[in-house]
């Protein structure tokens, strides 16, 4: 028995990058000897174990054979005379298919190094086309390693595996497990940009394709391509450290766009209820987090009328505030705002900007907060006002508040 680190902790250490994991591959083992050993099964599909003190996995050197479409389509076969060389042959890309043995001893036989000197994204063999996910792995591997390319016949080999349909067969869930992943990489942009490279974008993601071709007026959108615009507005929400739900609401804000019809442009009148409805939809599809889909939806909503914030009288905030339930939902609304911090932000030549809208909402929020609703719902019973006059009560405080302030 012999036991290499392979893969990610491979890469990452060679890179000078922070190794949080470690996986392992056993040559010249079976399961009852792994068992026999003191490991833990974990494995449902193929042979997996965990150490039985460091709890690191631990994989049987396996190949795997193609029997059906899509990623779940494989007969694996894992025996002890299953080489190193034959498991690192069925890995996605080079730079993830070399190992370390015990004396640190780099193993190396599909030129991984030299494809991370020469920063490159190439592809094993041509066993990468039977398994769509590798597509989506690359393009997030782009989004992390910002400076690597795509190999040119790798990229024409995930061309051809988009025009086969093999990339249909992807369930929604593994869809939005990887773009996850790599809307939360440094630079989101460049997995969008793969994946429409290859033709994926149309058909997992075909609302927010649409919106390559599609101008904006210059004056407020100098980059003036609304798919350009929606990656720029990506990376600044990675570079403003944004959660998850902000980075999708980013991604969906302006899908509408893509629908206007080409007599309107430049303009795109009435967007906001189409992203809306677009950003539901694909929530709905990828069956996204219930914190995704929300903000999403409400962002595509509202996006529009938070950057005017500043232009509103105090009536027409409290309004804002108001639908954005941001009383009962604090931190949502927040993250609401720093998403369309995002989208102002996300334009060419405003990458540096100021966005005063959010910090008025955020003051009038502070406003509103202290105005004491319990004395006001109290004074409005006391008078006879009950259901939906003690509502209308609080908005008049609420708005008189903000009034008073001069927020």
């Amino acid at each position: 028995m012999k036991c290499y680190v392979v893969g990610g902790a491979v890469r990452d250490a060679l890179l000078g990058r922070p190794v949080h994991d470690r996986d392992w591959v056993v040559v010249g083992s079976s399961p009852q000897a792994m068992l026999d050993a003191g490991f833990v099964a974990v494995g449902k599909d193929f042979p997996v174990f965990l150490h039985p003190q460091t709890h690191e996995e631990y994989a049987l050197a396996r190949t795997e054979r193609k029997t059906a479409p899509g990623y779940h389509g494989f007969a694996v076969h894992a025996a002890p005379d299953v080489t190193l060389e034959q498991d690192l042959q069925r890995r996605d890309l080079t730079i993830n298919a070399m190992a370390q043995d015990a004396d640190g001893q780099l193993i190396d036989p599909y030129g991984g190094q030299a494809d991370l000197q020469q920063r490159v994204l190439r592809h094993v063999g041509e066993a990468f086309a039977e398994d769509p996910v590798r597509i989506l792995r690359l393009a997030r591997f782009a989004a992390r390693l910002t400076d690597f390319s795509v190999a040119p016949e790798t990229l024409h080999l995930m061309q051809q595996m988009v025009a086969s349909g093999e990339v249909d067969a992807l369930v929604p869930e593994r869809v939005w497990q990887e773009l996850a992943r790599g809307l939360m990489e440094a630079r989101p942009s460049r997995m969008l940009q793969v994946l429409r490279d290859c033709g994926a974008l149309a058909r997992l993601l075909p609302e927010l394709d649409a919106l390559w071709g599609v101008p904006q007026p210059p004056l407020h959108h100098p980059e003036v391509d609304c798919g350009v615009h929606t990656l720029m507005v990506v990376d600044m929400a990675a570079r403003l450290q944004a959660p998850l739900p902000v980075r999708f609401a980013a991604l969906c804000h302006d899908l509408g766009k893509g629908s206007t019809p080409p007599e309107e442009w430049p303009r795109h009148i009435a967007h906001e209820a189409r992203s809306e409805d677009l950003a539901r939809q694909i929530a709905q599809r990828l069956k996204t987090p219930t914190e995704c889909s929300e903000l999403a939806v409400m962002v595509a909503r509202e996006h529009t009328n938070i950057h005017r914030a500043t232009e509103l009288n105090a009536t027409a905030l409290l309004r804002l505030i108001e639908r954005c339930d941001a009383f009962r939902r604090r931190e949502r609304f927040e993250q609401a705002l720093l998403a369309c911090e995002a989208d102002a932000r996300g334009r060419l030549g405003f990458e540096e900007s100021a966005y005063p809208s959010r910090g008025r909402l955020l003051k009038a929020l502070e406003v509103l907060d202290a105005v004491d609703t319990t004395r006001v719902a109290a004074d409005a019973l006391a008078r006879g006002i009950t259901g939906p006059g003690i509502a209308n009560a609080l908005h008049q405080a609420r708005a008189a508040a903000l009034v008073a302030a001069q927020v």
